[in-house]
Order: C-alpha cells, then sequence, then structure tokens
C-alpha cells in the first residue's frame, strides 16, 4: 500500500525540519513526500531543496491557501492514502505502521483515519476528530483532555482534524468538485470540516488510530487574529449552505442570527474593523 504524505509550508523554517525528520525516521518505504510551499520568504523553500532530495517541491509564486495547496499535493501525489500534515507537526515513532496496520483491516465505508493528535508537549489532546453540532458549530473532540482520553470518538466525529489527517484515495475521487478535492473557496479554515460533512453524507465514515501519535504545535499559520475570525465565520456559513437543504438552513439561520450577529458586532467594537475589508461575499 503506497503512501502519499502531503505537508504544506509557508514561512515555516522553524518547524519544517522536526516535522521532515519525523516522516523520515519511520521506517517505512512505500511513501512518497510532498511539500506545497506558499510563497515562503523565510527561507523555507531553500532548506527542503538543500537537506531532502526524496521531497517533491511544489513552490507556488503567492499563498494559494490551504485548500488549493492540499489539492495540488493531492494532485500531484500517487498514493493509495494521502496523509495530511502541517508543517508543525511531529510524528512518533511508528505513526506510520501503525496507520498501516488500522487501513489494512477496515470497513470498506472507512475514508478516512484520524490519529491521536496531542500538543507539543505531549500531555493534552489537540484534536481526536471533527465534532459538528446540532447547530453547525464544529470544534476538535477532546481538545485540551488528558492524552489517555479516548471514549467513543468514532461515533462523535464526521472526520479526521487536517493537521494530521489520513484520506482514502478511492473517497477522495469519489467526492471531488469542480473546486477541488477540498473547496478552494475556502482559502483558509473550515475546509477540513467541509470535506468531512461531505464524506459523512456520502457514507464515509473515520477509524480513529490511537496508537498513530503526532504533536502538533498549533503555530503553523501566519495568518492574523482579525482574518482568522471573519474567515471562520464566512466559511462556516459558506459550509451551511453547501451542505443542508432549504428548510434546515432557513431555521439555522433563525436561531443562531442574534447570536452570530452579536458575535460579528462585538468583533468590530472591539476594533478588529479590518474584517471589512473581507465582505467580498
Amino acid at each position: 500500500m503506497m503512501l502519499s504524505i502531503v505537508i504544506l509550508t509557508h514561512n515555516s523554517i522553524e518547524s519544517i525540519r522536526f516535522c521532515l525528520d519525523s516522516v523520515f525516521d519511520q521506517g517505512v518505504s512505500e511513501k512518497e513526500v510532498i511539500v506545497v510551499d506558499n510563497a515562503s520568504s523565510d527561507g523555507t523553500k531553500e532548506f527542503v531543496k538543500k537537506n531532502y532530495a526524496d521531497v517533491r517541491l511544489i513552490e507556488n509564486p503567492g499563498n494559494y491557501g490551504a485548500s488549493k495547496a492540499r489539492n495540488q499535493g493531492i494532485e500531484a501525489s500517487s498514493g493509495d492514502w494521502v496523509l495530511s500534515l502541517d508543517s508543525d507537526v511531529v510524528l512518533e515513532k511508528n505513526f506510520l505502521k501503525n496507520f498501516t496496520r488500522t487501513a489494512t483491516a477496515l470497513e470498506s465505508t472507512a475514508g478516512m483515519i484520524q490519529p491521536n493528535v496531542l500538543n507539543a508537549a505531549g500531555r493534552e489532546v489537540y484534536s481526536h476528530g471533527i465534532r459538528l453540532t446540532v447547530f453547525r458549530r464544529f470544534y476538535d473532540l477532546n481538545r485540551g483532555k488528558p492524552r489517555s482520553c479516548s471514549g467513543e470518538v468514532e461515533k462523535k466525529i464526521i472526520g479526521p482534524c487536517s493537521a494530521a489527517a489520513f484520506y482514502s484515495r478511492r473517497m477522495l475521487d469519489s467526492l471531488k468538485e469542480s473546486t477541488g478535492y477540498f473547496d478552494e473557496r475556502f482559502f483558509f479554515l473550515v475546509e477540513d470540516v467541509d470535506l468531512a460533512w461531505r464524506a459523512w453524507r456520502a457514507g464515509w465514515r473515520t477509524k480513529f488510530c490511537p496508537e498513530s501519535v503526532c504533536f502538533h504545535s498549533g503555530n503553523g499559520s501566519n495568518t492574523d487574529i482579525a482574518a482568522r475570525r471573519y474567515l471562520c465565520f464566512r466559511n462556516r456559513r459558506l459550509m451551511i449552505q453547501k451542505n443542508e437543504n432549504f428548510i434546515k438552513r432557513l431555521c439555522l439561520h433563525l436561531l443562531t442570527a442574534p447570536y452570530e450577529l452579536a458575535r460579528f458586532l462585538r468583533l468590530l467594537i472591539s476594533g478588529e474593523y479590518r474584517i471589512i475589508q473581507f465582505l467580498k461575499w
């Protein structure tokens, strides 16, 4: 079974070495490593070229965002499975071997695998997958809980967190839209929730692999706080527009409109008026 590892970088010079070293220290030969760089200016591209001859580097002339960069990596890959990684993720020894054991024993409906993603210190959970509520809000399951926490993860999540997520080629090909595997209208944030929700609606399910442990610092993005909050607000609405029918959308908007309006006004009053520059929708 061939595995394609797709890593996103954007000014990631402080973290990419640790990520790539952990990937090549896995002892699994049937893999290819693709780094997609979104116009780094801190020497990331040059560092990868100089030190990792086995890495295929895709250099973008501008910051194309997470969705498009992930799609570029997937398009360039040939594996039966794709591992999406952020550049600030470090894999524990045997991460890939444990994945292989899990992947070879999957049910036919399992198109995604969620590894055990811990924080950088390894003491708390960063993500055990994406939980989607009845009001279509989302969060990382078990975030901040002790690393020993697990529970009935697979019954609670719709898909994996793309900071470290396994996707089957078969599932990705079945879900590809005109806007890509990941919807490229989601420049950054919520793109993994949208893909997971589409997969869930199509009958695909996620397997949790607690033995595949990795560590995520959560510092891989340089997007400023105003942009993050706006994009999360905007992308959640786009995701609902795409994936819910009219009646459910109407009910959802009526129920959540006061909260959403108050949230938006709070951002403006707090001085984060830069959000307005993104309002093109």
